[in-house]
């Protein structure tokens, strides 16, 4: 509790006071900035480098305890120099403290004059933005933000637009209320709205331009009667002017929204092509989102894949112990969810999950994007769907994976492919085959059951004999 106290901090901010119990034994200052930047990256990954380990080899007293705020990179240090460590709320505490006055430590140990104060919090913040710049470089994450803020923004867009909707709706159906009932699309109304605007100034020539719009030539010519005989209200041009700015901003956000989907497919097809094919872009773009990332993702089982979205009602379902739990989660939104009958949907789903798992393993790992394997899961899981209909057993998932690789390993020979690439799914191929020459058969295995019973049987026998033997001889 001590460390806690305010009288405690106050003595440690006095550097005086602070001194008396902290020396300054040695410092190696960094040779140049790239030198500090690689030394910070191996703390920070918990790795005792060359510096390091000769650093404390030189200045460690034998039998001196070490502190360490870090748990990884004491752990390393522990197994590396094998000292003894230290680690605990006052070793943070003081660790901080030497942070603070580190400045001061450093003028009595080179002198006055030498540098100031400013200079090494000028240091320390540019190795802080040069650490910064280098983990968000070498992210292996970023292409996932990309997808995560995509996906975001596009559920985010669908709520906005529908809500603006309705509010043109509203708004526009005070003039022109018979137009709701002929056109029921939303953006179709919105559009239609500003093309019409004031309902008793609509010409003739705005016909082939309505057409367009509606794609209906018998609903374009229902929108022309209605508004010469609507029973809306009258309109003043300031008004109508506001409806079509706001009808043309929804129109706008419509077509952002479709370029944004465009966007999405595109970057879902380059990261995880095989969970793309698998599930569609939005929902495995939904799931990339909610895991973090793909690799993330591709660390999740599958059991925790298919409640993914739904733990607010596991957790109140474990807490209630009335054994009714979620069947899916995000994946309810797969069309295969929504096709499956009631009494198949939990069995569809785990198989689905299932499926997802391999599909972002192989996405998260692979050298090479290709959608091969996604699209036969998508097939294993049509025909999982027909089984649970009509009974027909589907295809083994061996044959499938195999010919999958097959097709990956043609698509690698005809495409222009590192060679890495290609030696890769060539001895995944050979690596995945199976020969049946050598697959035990059943008579091999009863043979070898029966030698091994004859074998047993002869031992028993000559321990007997020994036995008796022994036995035999005692009695003489």
């Amino acid at each position: 509790m001590g460390e806690r106290s305010l009288e405690v901090q106050a003595q440690f901010q006095d550097f005086k006071k602070f001194s008396k119990t902290v020396h300054l034994r040695s410092f190696l200052p960094f040779s140049s900035g790239e030198n500090a930047l690689a030394n910070i990256n191996d703390l920070s990954e918990g790795i005792v480098n060359e510096t390091l380990k000769n650093f404390l080899e030189t200045n460690l007293p034998s039998g001196a305890k070490l502190g360490v705020v870090d748990e990884k990179l004491a752990s390393e240090i522990k197994n590396v120099l094998g000292v003894k460590l230290e680690r605990s709320s006052q070793m943070q505490e003081m660790a901080r403290c030497i942070r603070l006055h580190f400045p001061v430590y450093l003028k009595e140990k080179v002198g006055e004059g030498v540098f100031e104060e400013e200079d090494v919090r000028v240091a320390q913040r540019g190795l802080a933005h040069a650490y910064s710049r280098s983990k968000v470089k070498f992210n292996i994450n970023k292409a996932d933000t990309m997808i995560i803020q995509s996906v975001s923004l596009l559920d985010q867009l669908d709520k906005d637009i529908n809500t603006f909707a309705m509010r043109v709706r509203e708004w526009y159906s005070w003039h022109f209320p018979e137009l709701i009932k002929i056109v029921s699309d939303n953006i179709t109304f919105a559009r239609c709205a500003k093309l019409i605007g004031n309902r008793l100034s609509f010409t003739e020539e705005m016909m082939p331009a309505l057409e367009e719009i509606v794609g209906d030539e018998e609903k374009a010519k229902a929108v022309v009667m209605a508004a010469k005989m609507s029973m809306g209200t009258e309109i003043s041009q300031v008004d109508l002017i506001s409806v079509s700015r706001f009808a043309q901003r929804v129109v706008s956000l419509a077509e952002y929204r479709a370029d944004l989907a465009k966007y999405l497919n595109t970057r879902m097809a380059e990261v995880a092509p095989n969970l793309s094919a698998l599930t569609g872009d939005t929902l495995g773009a939904r799931l990339i989102s909610r895991s973090g990332s793909l690799t993330s993702l591709s660390k999740f089982p599958a059991s925790t894949v298919q409640i993914l979205g739904a733990e607010k009602a596991l957790f109140r379902a474990l807490k209630a112990r009335n054994g009714h739990t979620p069947k899916y989660g995000l994946i309810f939104n797969s069309s295969f969810i929504s096709r499956a009958k009631q009494k198949d949907k939990g069995r569809i789903s785990r198989y689905l999950a299932n499926k997802i798992s391999i599909a972002s393993r192989i996405d998260a790992f692979s050298d090479h994007a290709s959608p091969v394997f996604g699209l036969a899961m998508k097939q294993q899981v049509e025909d999982r769907l027909t089984f649970y209909e009509t009974g027909v057993a589907p295809p083994k998932n061996l044959d499938v994976m195999h010919q999958a690789i097959s097709l990956l390993a043609d698509a690698s020979d005809d495409s222009d492919l590192p060679p890495t690439t290609k030696s890769r799914s060539r001895s995944n191929s050979s690596a995945m085959d199976v020969d049946p020459s050598h697959t035990p058969s059943k008579k091999d295995k009863k043979d070898k059951k029966d030698k091994k019973d004859k074998k047993d049987k002869k031992d028993k026998k000559d321990k007997k004999d020994k036995k008796d033997k022994k036995d035999k001889k005692h009695r003489d």
